[in-house]
């Protein structure tokens, strides 16, 4: 019985391992050396205090950054400050400290 190689879409596939560039060695991770920098919030990836990067998102950053205002905007109003006092301190309108209290 003789085995000959099947050519799928035209291909051979010698030629298809050499056009993958199988002539260079795929390191595994853990040869490879891999420079953790982190970002503003981390000295390095792994030390993150984040659940899930906040690059990974569109907007992840700008979404975090956000939930924060809102959270520290909901502490004060709480605390007695009235919400024109929290617009001008945020720089915000008091459309928008509104809309983070919650208030329609």
């Amino acid at each position: 019985m003789v085995m000959e190689t099947c050519e799928i879409g035209g291909v051979d596939p010698e030629e298809e391992q050499e056009r993958a560039g199988h002539n260079t060695p795929d390191f595994k991770p853990e040869y490879c050396r891999y420079r953790d920098e982190g970002c503003e919030y981390a000295q390095a990836c792994l030390e993150c205090p984040f659940p899930q990067c906040l690059y990974d998102k569109p907007r992840g950053r700008q979404r975090w950054l956000k939930r924060a205002r809102d959270r520290e905007i909901k502490r004060l109003f709480n605390a007695g400050r009235k919400v024109k006092e929290l617009a001008a301190l945020f720089g915000v309108s008091q459309r928008t400290i509104q809309r983070a209290l919650g208030c329609s």
